[in-house]
C-alpha cells in the first residue's frame, strides 16, 4: 500500500492510500502520537441519507457518515476518494516550520454521480476534515484542543471562525477532530495540525495567527497586563471618578473594568441593550473620551464590560415594532387569519416544545409581540390565552400563511431577546460598542456570551468576533462569560467566575469556600488549555476581611491568575477594614509584578486548606508566610499566627469596630509591620481597630491560647 508523507521540521505524517493513518512521529523525541492500536481513517463525509440512486436503495436513509477509501497527493493537493459515493474531494496542503494546514477546496464530480438529480451537488452535511487517534498523554485542553505532557504537544485547531474543534474518549487515549459543517461553511474550512514540545507551542500558534490574520490570542497572554487584577465598576461617572481612582489606587490594581451601566442609559436588567445611548452626564462621546483621558493620567488602564448579543425589550429593536433579526428558536406558520384582537392563535405545527415559564412565553409575528399562556398538543394546534402588543409592541392583523415563532428570550431576568447571528444585527450592534470601545478602551470583557442561537460552537466565539473585527485597536487581553474553540485567540483572559452571585456568596464568609469550590478547582483544567481564568467578581460587602481577598488572591496568584474586585463606593465607606482589604489586595498586585513566588511556595498556596499572608517589611519588601486562624470568621477579633525568626507573631484587627483589647502577654509588643517600631502594651490591654502585628517569645500554641482567652471590650 503506498504511503503519503507530510512532514515540516516539528513531525513527520504518515497516510495510507486508503485514507487511514500510520503514523505521526515527533521529531525531537522521535516519539510516536498515534494510538495504532485503534485505527482510523483521517477524513470522511457525512450526508444526511445517500443520494445517489443505487445507494439509495440499498442503505438506509439515515444520517450517514462515508469514510475515505483512497486518497493521492497531487502537488499540495490531496484528492480523497470515499465508500460508496462518486465524487472525491480536494484537500489543500498548507506546510509551514510550525503548522501544516489542510483546507476542503474542491470536489471532483464525475458527470454520472449525481444522473438526473436537480441538485447541487455534492450533497455533504459534514465534511471531516481531519480525525487523529492519540495516545493517552497527560493533559487534555479541551478549549484549545490539544493532548500534551512535558514533552509533547498535538494540536487540532481551526484555521477560521467556521470549524467545528472537537474530541471524543478512545479506548486507549483521545481522538481529535475538526470539521466543515453545511449552512456554516464547506468549501474553504480548514483545520491546522501541530506537533511540538509544549514550550514552543505558543509559538507555533502564534505564527499560524498571524499568517491567518486571526486576533493575537498568544501576544495578548504574553502580555504585561494578562495577569493583572482588575478593580470594576457600575456606577462610576464624571462626579465619582475621583473617589473610585483613590480606591482603586490603594488597592494597586493598574486596570479598572467599566461595565456597561456606568456608559449607557440602562434601568434594571438589560432593558436598554442595543440602543446603547450615553449618558447625559457625558454630554456626548468628548465628555466620556475625557473621563477615559483621566483615568489613563492616573496610571490605570480602562476596559469596558458590555454585553454584545442581547437586545433590551425598551429598545428600538423591540418596540413599538419588533426587528425581525431578533431570534426565534422555534418556527410556525399561521393556518388562519389573525386581526388585532385574537387571543387564539393557530399554527401548522404542535407547540409541545415552546417554552412555559410566565415570562418566556413570547411569541413573534411580524413585528408584534405576543404572549400566551398555554397551547395544546393535538390538532388543531393553537396558542391559547394571547395578550396582543406584548412589550409595548404594536398589535397587527396578520395573515394565514406568515411564518413566526418563539421568542429567543434571554432566560437571565428576561429583559433582553438574543439576536438572530444568521443576520447582520449583530455587526449593527456590534459597531456602536466599537464606536465606543474606539474612544480609549483599552481590555474588553464581553458578558453574556452564551446568548446566541445553535450552533453554539460557532456562533458563541464568532459573536464575539464579529465584535472584536470593528476594534481599531486590539485589545491588551479579552475576558468572557462563555467560551468555544476559536474564542481561544479572543478571550487570550479566559472566563471570569460569578463570586459576586448572591446564590454563592451571600454573605462575606462564604467567600473562602466558594473560591475554592469553583475557581480555584476549574484553574488546573485551564491551565492544561495553555491559558488562565479570572478567579472572579468578588463583591464587596460592608464586613469584608482582608483575610477573605488575602484567601482568594493568593489561590489566584499560585495560578498566575488575576481577580476582579467590585468597587461599591458605599460599602467601601462604611466598612471600617476597606484600608486592610485594599493595602492586602496591593500587596499582592505588587507580588505578581515581582513574581515573588518560588515553585514550590506556589505549589503550596494552591492548598485550599492552608492560608497564606503576604508580610511587607520596613524597606517595602514582600515576605510570604503561613498564618493560622486562632478566632472564629464571627469572632470580633480576627487573629491568625505565625512564626518568623525565632518570635511569634499574631496579626489581628477587630472585624467590624473597634474596642479595648485585654491580654496578658508581659513580652508583648504591638508593630506596624514585623520589623517596624515596637510599642510596649499597655497593662489593661489596647485598643484594637486596624490590623496590627503582636510579637512575643512566646510559642505559636501558647500565643494562639492566650488569643483566644483574651477579652475584647
Amino acid at each position: 500500500m503506498n504511503v503519503i508523507t507530510i512532514e515540516n521540521k516539528d513531525f513527520l505524517l504518515k497516510i495510507r492510500s486508503d485514507g487511514s493513518a500510520e503514523s505521526l512521529i515527533h521529531k525531537a523525541t522521535g516519539r510516536e502520537c498515534l494510538d495504532l492500536s485503534t485505527p482510523s481513517k483521517l477524513f470522511s463525509i457525512t450526508q444526511d441519507r445517500p443520494f445517489n440512486n443505487e445507494i439509495k436503495l440499498a442503505y438506509c436513509n439515515k444520517r450517514t457518515e462515508f469514510e475515505a477509501t483512497s486518497v493521492r497527493r497531487d502537488g499540495d493537493k490531496l484528492i480523497i476518494g470515499f465508500d460508496k459515493v462518486l465524487f472525491q474531494a480536494v484537500v489543500t496542503l498548507k506546510i509551514t516550520d510550525s503548522y501544516v494546514s489542510f483546507t476542503l477546496s474542491d470536489y471532483i464530480i464525475p458527470e454520472c454521480a449525481f444522473r438526473d438529480l436537480c441538485m447541487t451537488p455534492p450533497p455533504i452535511t459534514e465534511f471531516r476534515l481531519m480525525k487523529l487517534n492519540l495516545k493517552k498523554l497527560k493533559n487534555f485542553g479541551q478549549w484549545l484542543n490539544v493532548m500534551w505532557d512535558d514533552q509533547v504537544a498535538v494540536n487540532l485547531l481551526a484555521t477560521s471562525p467556521y470549524e467545528r474543534i472537537d474530541s471524543e474518549k478512545t479506548p486507549s487515549g483521545r481522538a481529535l477532530t475538526a470539521d466543515a459543517v453545511r449552512g456554516i461553511k464547506l468549501l474553504g474550512a480548514g483545520t491546522a495540525l501541530i506537533v511540538s514540545s509544549p514550550d514552543t507551542l505558543l509559538d507555533r500558534i502564534d505564527a499560524l495567527e498571524k499568517d491567518y490574520g486571526l486576533p493575537k490570542g498568544v501576544e495578548a497572554r504574553r502580555g504585561k497586563y494578562i495577569n493583572t487584577s482588575s478593580y470594576w465598576v457600575r456606577d462610576l461617572n464624571p462626579s465619582n471618578l475621583d473617589r473610585h481612582i483613590a480606591y482603586c489606587k490603594a488597592a494597586g490594581m493598574k486596570l479598572m473594568l467599566i461595565y456597561y451601566k456606568s456608559i449607557f442609559v440602562e434601568e434594571r436588567g438589560y432593558r436598554h441593550c442595543g440602543d446603547y445611548f450615553l449618558q447625559d452626564c457625558y454630554n456626548g462621546t468628548e465628555g466620556l473620551k475625557a473621563m477615559l483621558d483621566k483615568i489613563r493620567a492616573a496610571g490605570i488602564k480602562p476596559g469596558i464590560h458590555f454585553l454584545h448579543s442581547h437586545i433590551g425589550i425598551k429598545t428600538a429593536y423591540v418596540t413599538p415594532k419588533a426587528d425581525p433579526r431578533l431570534n426565534k428558536t422555534i418556527l410556525f406558520t399561521l393556518t388562519k387569519d389573525l386581526d388585532e384582537k385574537d387571543d387564539v392563535i393557530y399554527v401548522d405545527r404542535s407547540p409541545e416544545f415552546a417554552p412555559m415559564h410566565p415570562q418566556t412565553r413570547v411569541l413573534h409575528f411580524d413585528n408584534e409581540l405576543i404572549s400566551y399562556e398555554s397551547y395544546t398538543t393535538t390538532p388543531p394546534y393553537r396558542f391559547e390565552g394571547c395578550k396582543r402588543g406584548h412589550w409595548d409592541t404594536e398589535p397587527q392583523a396578520h395573515k394565514a400563511g406568515t411564518v413566526g415563532g418563539i421568542s429567543d428570550v434571554s432566560e437571565y431576568g428576561a429583559t433582553s431577546i438574543y439576536i438572530d447571528q444568521n443576520t447582520d444585527l449583530q455587526d449593527e450592534v456590534g459597531k456602536k460598542l466599537a464606536d465606543v470601545y474606539n474612544l480609549g478602551f483599552e481590555f474588553v470583557y464581553y458578558d453574556g456570551s452564551e446568548g446566541v442561537n445553535v450552533p453554539y460552537e460557532f456562533h458563541v466565539p464568532n459573536a464575539q468576533y464579529r465584535v472584536y473585527k470593528l476594534f481599531e485597536k486590539e485589545p491588551l487581553f479579552c475576558e468572557g462569560a462563555a467560551k468555544s474553540h476559536f474564542g481561544w485567540h479572543i478571550l487570550s483572559g479566559g472566563n471570569a467566575f460569578d463570586m459576586d452571585d448572591k446564590n454563592l456568596v451571600p454573605t462575606e464568609e462564604m467567600l473562602k469556600p466558594m473560591i475554592a469550590k469553583f475557581p480555584l478547582n476549574q484553574a488546573p483544567h485551564t491551565a492544561k488549555d495553555f491559558t488562565r481564568l479570572n478567579f472572579g467578581w468578588w463583591d464587596y460587602f460592608k464586613d469584608n476581611q482582608p483575610d477573605s481577598f488575602e484567601y482568594g488572591t493568593c489561590r489566584a496568584a499560585s495560578w498566575g491568575c488575576p481577580v476582579i474586585m467590585k468597587g461599591v463606593l458605599e460599602a467601601m465607606d462604611a466598612n471600617p477594614r476597606t484600608a486592610d482589604v485594599l493595602e492586602t489586595m496591593k500587596r499582592w498586585e505588587q507580588a505578581r509584578e515581582q513574581s515573588l513566588f518560588t515553585d514550590e511556595q506556589m505549589l503550596a498556596m494552591r492548598d485550599p486548606d492552608r492560608e497564606f499572608h503576604l508580610l511587607r517589611l520596613k524597606d517595602g519588601s514582600l515576605k510570604l508566610t503561613e498564618y493560622f486562624p486562632v478566632t472564629d470568621a464571627r469572632s470580633a477579633l480576627r487573629a491568625f499566627v505565625f512564626t518568623e525568626g525565632g518570635y511569634s507573631y499574631a496579626v489581628m484587627w477587630h472585624r467590624t469596630d473597634k474596642g479595648i483589647l485585654k491580654l496578658s502577654i508581659p513580652d508583648a509588643r504591638l508593630l506596624d509591620s514585623i520589623d517596624g517600631e515596637e510599642t510596649a502594651i499597655c497593662e489593661n490591654g489596647f485598643i484594637l481597630e486596624n490590623r496590627v502585628y503582636l510579637k512575643t517569645s512566646l510559642s505559636k500554641e501558647e500565643l494562639s491560647l492566650a488569643l483566644k482567652n483574651a477579652c475584647l471590650d
